[in-house]
Order: structure tokens, then sequence, then C-alpha cells
């Protein structure tokens, strides 16, 4: 009889032949190779708009680059000559074809602030700043990430305990601070360390509020204010330097990340699965981390792909606070000196740089989400 029955069921519901499961697994694989082609054109027309954008915005700025450099004496015939050097007499169509052409190939021309046969080209200019930027990215990325996490998982492990409400404003004020305040206050503390017996304030303050006051600046470590790198430093001396504006970057990064994480997770432990594991006897430390944390890796991967595109294109004020030799430094000095082509090289690898992380983080978002293969 039970068999009588199974066959029954078995012809009522016939298993799925493998041809049908690899045709379901081909139509994946396809909308897959789907999207991320719609997201690839998506990225290429974002940057040749952002390329438009750029070009417009530098031929637009006020002031004539020949006159800046030759003087308000120059004649109209020097001035003309020294266009026609620079190729700034050229059609504003003809120059973007040029430099777009060359920027696809990694030649961005040569600097205006080097003429006849010493030009220095902006590649050889750019290279040493962009690794410079990119070490830093990196140093905070990986001290970062992992620290957030752990403070994620904490804070939603100790919920609406005083863990979790001392983490949470420490990083809700570090997220409501610019960054550029943070690392003035920094150096303030770093300044303060051996010079605060000689301030009016450790006059004014009691004795005992005074010697506590220099007893906390004692113990901060005297890192360098000055990020001053060269290429022929060693790691340690290279990570030593990069202290101030790394702890800087990482104070934001940290605290969106941890936020995230916490808000992820603590969404997840009211869902039924997660009642079971209670319901089990399961540790809620395993619960966090064997079940909640697992399915809580979408929204975090995003949230960190979001922060390192921040980290590679945000960095340009704290550059310029430390005097750290990257990228964002030279946009600024090119800026100044109206180096044109210096300026559109480093925001066009900004731009490039964004925008090929937003494209990570929603090729990340879909592969850690399959339920976005299946649009509704």
């Amino acid at each position: 009889m039970d068999q009588h029955r199974a066959g029954v069921f078995e012809d009522a519901f016939p298993p799925a032949p493998a041809a049908s499961r690899a045709a379901r697994g081909n139509g994946v694989y396809r909308r897959l190779v789907g999207i991320v082609a719609h997201r690839l054109a998506l990225a290429v027309a974002s940057l040749f708009v952002v390329s438009v954008i750029i070009f417009g915005s530098v031929a637009l700025l006020p002031g004539n680059y020949a006159t800046a450099v030759l003087g308000q004496s120059a004649t109209p015939e020097t001035v003309a000559a020294f266009e026609r050097e620079l190729g700034l007499d050229r059609p504003a169509v003809e120059r973007y074809t040029t430099w777009i052409s060359g920027a696809v190939r990694g030649d961005f021309g040569a600097s205006f602030t080097s003429r006849g046969d010493n030009k220095r080209y902006v590649s050889t200019i750019v290279a040493p700043r962009l690794f410079n930027t990119m070490f830093l990215a990196s140093f905070v990325a990986i001290v970062a990430v992992p620290l957030a996490i752990f403070l994620g998982i904490l804070c939603a492990y100790h919920r609406n305990g005083w863990v979790d409400r001392v983490l949470n404003s420490t990083t809700l004020t570090a997220i409501s601070v610019p960054e550029f305040f943070i690392a003035y206050i920094l150096t303030y503390i770093v300044i303060m360390r051996d010079s605060f017996a000689m301030t009016g304030w450790a006059q004014a303050l009691p004795a005992w509020l005074s010697e506590w006051f220099a007893w906390a600046f004692a113990i901060v470590p005297a890192f360098p204010i000055l990020a001053d790198v060269s290429p022929s430093m060693a790691l340690s001396d290279r990570l030593w330097m990069c202290a101030l504006p790394a702890l800087t970057l990482g104070l934001v990064t940290v605290a969106y990340m941890m936020r995230m994480t916490r808000a992820a997770i603590i969404n997840l432990l009211a869902t039924p699965y997660i009642e079971m594991a209670h319901l089990k006897g399961i540790s809620p430390f395993s619960i966090i981390v064997r079940h909640a944390l697992p399915n809580a890796w979408g929204p975090i991967a995003y949230v960190v792909t979001v922060n390192l595109a921040y980290l590679i294109t945000g960095v340009v004020v704290v550059e310029v606070v430390f005097v750290y030799p990257g990228a964002g430094q030279l946009l600024v000095d090119a800026v100044r000196s109206r180096d044109i082509p210096v300026v559109q090289a480093c925001t066009l690898i900004f731009a490039s740089a964004y925008i090929l992380l937003n494209l990570v983080t929603d090729l990340v978002t879909i592969l850690t989400n399959p339920r976005l293969l299946h649009p509704r």
C-alpha cells in the first residue's frame, strides 16, 4: 500500500530532469551576465558624462592661463604664441577629443608647468601621488573594515547595554563632525602633549586638574603632524608618518560601517529562524555569528565598498591638512597653479575610481542577495 502511494506521488510530481536544471542554471547565468553588462554600460556612460563635465568646468574657470603666467604686461602676440604652444587656441571640441582619446590610453599630455624640451608628462607626475593615496586608503581599509565588523557584532551582542550606547554615541559624533575638524583636533592633541604645561589653561586650572590633563596628554603617542612620506622610506616609517591621516579617515569609516553592521544584524534577530534558534537553546553569540551574520553580508558588503570609494575620493581635505603628498594634495596644488592637464587627470581618475567601486558595490550586492536576480 505504501509502495502504491509512493508510486502515485512520483507519477504526480516527477523529479525535474537534469536538462531542466541545467536550463535553469543557464538562465540564471545569462541573467547575471545581462545585469553585469547593463551595469558596465551605465558605468561607461556615466564616465563619459563626467569627463564632459570635468572638461567643461575646467574650461570655464575664470581668467586666462597664458595671461596669468606671462603677466598683464605681455603683448597680445606673446599671449597668442604661448596659447598656440599649449594648444589652447584650438576649438574646445577638438581639445576634448584629443584629451579623452589620450586619457583612454593613459596619456594625459604634458603639464603646463613644463615647456620646451624639459616637458613633464602628467602621467609621471600623478603616478607616485596616486600610489601614496592608494597606500593610505589601503592602510585605513585593512584596519577599519575588520574593526568595524567586530564592533558592529559587539554592539548587536550587547544591544541597549552600556557598550552599545557608548559606541553608538562615539560613532554618531564621528559621523557628525567634518573630517577637517577631526584632523585639527587630533593635531591639537598631539601638540598639547609637549606644550600643555606652558599654556594658560595649565595655569588657570586647579593643580590636581592640571596634573590630570598633563598625564592624559603625556600618554598620547608623538605622532608626526606632517605626513611627509618619500619613496625611499621603509614600510614601518611610512606607516608611522601616515598615522594621523589614517586615524582621521578611520574614525569616519569605522563609524559608518559599524552602525550598518549593527543595524543589519539586529534587523535579522527578529526573524523567525533566529527565534527558533533561541528556542533550541543556542547561545546568543553563536546565533549572531553563525546564523545572523552570514545573512547580513549583503548590506555589510554594500557599506564597505561605498566607504572604500569614499577613502579613495574623499581624502583631499585630509591630505591638505596633513600635507600628505597624495593625489588630493596634487589636485589642490594644480588648481592653485592653474595646471589644467593635471587638474583634469586627477578629477577623471577620482571619478573613474568612484564609478568603478560603485559598480563593484552593485555586483557584490547582487551576488550576496540572489533574489535581486529575479526582479518582480
